[in-house]
């Protein structure tokens, strides 16, 4: 059952203490731009906050938050929370699901529905799965690791959560962005568990010989590079100077929704209009959840450990492999040879539409891509 001395109980003090930071926003100088083309429009960010210090009611989502099928498990010195969906039959693959930045464990929650209960949706019962999902350490609800050093590591946490608390000796794994990272190294290191893993993103391979690339490869290569140029630059904050930015959007809400509002925006099949895919109640509960649990800054960390080294490489994985590509994912799209140069790869999807929170956005579309896959590995 759930352990409610660990769910969230934001008091009245602290919701008030939010709203009158809202209410007090020292608004930045407007540029004589086009909305968006320097960053978060000033005016969409306005009405936001207007909503987010007034109308918005965080004691409802508070609620439905605590009300999700959470658990907490003690592996190591680490605390992990996740959520458990039991699958509509005895005897499902166990999945893990994994989320990216600035996500959490909400966005997957629509997702772990369509896979654990498939019939609601008019699918069959027989392709259903018990779904945990894990928050990454430092997001949500899970403290972040209490060292810097390598042990034991997300992706080892994650394996002795499935493995050895909740005691699958097999189970499928999906991750995007992030989570596709974590994902890629946990199948890497135990593949007598992970029968396959289903990915957004795929790491790139350690070393490759640029005489050797097909044409598909130069292309994809050219397209990330333009867009790292354009839109790479909270990477690099976020990897080599994180708590420099972290003291402001720990200490003002309206520029924590600015940083990861514009995001949602750029990252998303939303073709400009963020009221086509995330209604404003959905973006504040987000901007929330990172608010009052206070953890915009240990977010940051896996862009740290992983660019001083301390997360390793993915070298190969040789489990069975998926990759689905949603056309409005971030940067290029990378073209089967090049995935194959680094994964076992057995499925790979381009989709029609939707972006980088395509659990949110397509979770129809991603839960038949994932079902098919650890459907024939089964």
């Amino acid at each position: 059952m759930p352990d409610p001395r660990q769910l969230l109980d934001v008091s009245d003090s602290e919701l008030a203490d939010l709203r009158a930071r809202l209410r007090g926003t020292r608004w930045a100088k407007p540029w004589p731009v086009d909305a968006w083309k320097a960053g978060t429009d000033g005016d969409e960010l306005r009405r936001l906050v207007d909503h987010w210090a007034s109308a918005y009611d965080w004691r409802e989502h508070e609620a439905a938050i605590n009300a999700l099928p959470s658990r907490f498990a003690e592996v190591g010195d680490t605390s992990v929370h996740y959520l458990r969906f039991d699958a509509e039959r005895d005897g499902a693959l166990p999945l893990l699901l994994a989320n990216g930045w600035p996500s959490s464990f909400l966005e997957l929650t629509g997702l772990a529905n369509w896979l654990s209960a498939p019939s609601r949706y008019g699918g069959s019962p027989e392709n259903s799965f018990t779904v945990i999902i894990p928050a990454l350490p430092g997001f949500g609800l899970s403290p972040q690791r209490p060292t810097l050093d390598r042990s034991p590591l997300t992706h080892d946490i994650w394996h002795r959560l499935m493995h050895d608390v909740l005691g699958f000796e097999r189970y499928g794994v999906h991750g995007s962005d992030l989570g596709a990272g974590e994902c890629s190294l946990l199948a890497q290191a135990n593949p007598e568990a992970v029968v396959g893993v289903h990915l957004l993103a795929s790491a790139d391979p350690p070393g490759f010989d640029p005489t050797g690339l097909t044409d598909g490869e130069r292309a994809y290569l050219e397209a990330e590079k333009a867009w790292f140029d354009a839109e790479r630059g909270y990477s690099h904050q976020q990897q080599t100077r994180p708590l420099t930015l972290a003291q402001g959007l720990s200490d003002s809400p309206s520029g924590l929704l600015a940083w990861i509002l514009e995001k949602y925006r750029a990252w998303s099949d939303c073709g400009g209009d963020l009221s086509t895919r995330f209604d404003d109640d959905f973006l504040l509960t987000q901007a929330s959840l990172y608010w009052f649990t206070d953890t915009i800054s240990t977010s940051f960390r896996p862009y740290f450990e992983r660019h001083h080294g301390i997360t390793p490489r993915v070298e190969h994985v040789d489990v069975p492999t998926a990759l689905a590509v949603f056309p409005y994912d971030l940067g290029g799209q990378p073209p089967r040879s090049w995935v194959e140069r680094t994964y076992n790869l057995t499925r790979y999807t381009i989709m029609p539409r939707g972006g980088h929170f395509a659990a949110y956005e397509e979770p129809g579309l991603l839960s038949d891509d994932i079902s098919a896959f650890f459907n024939k590995l089964a």
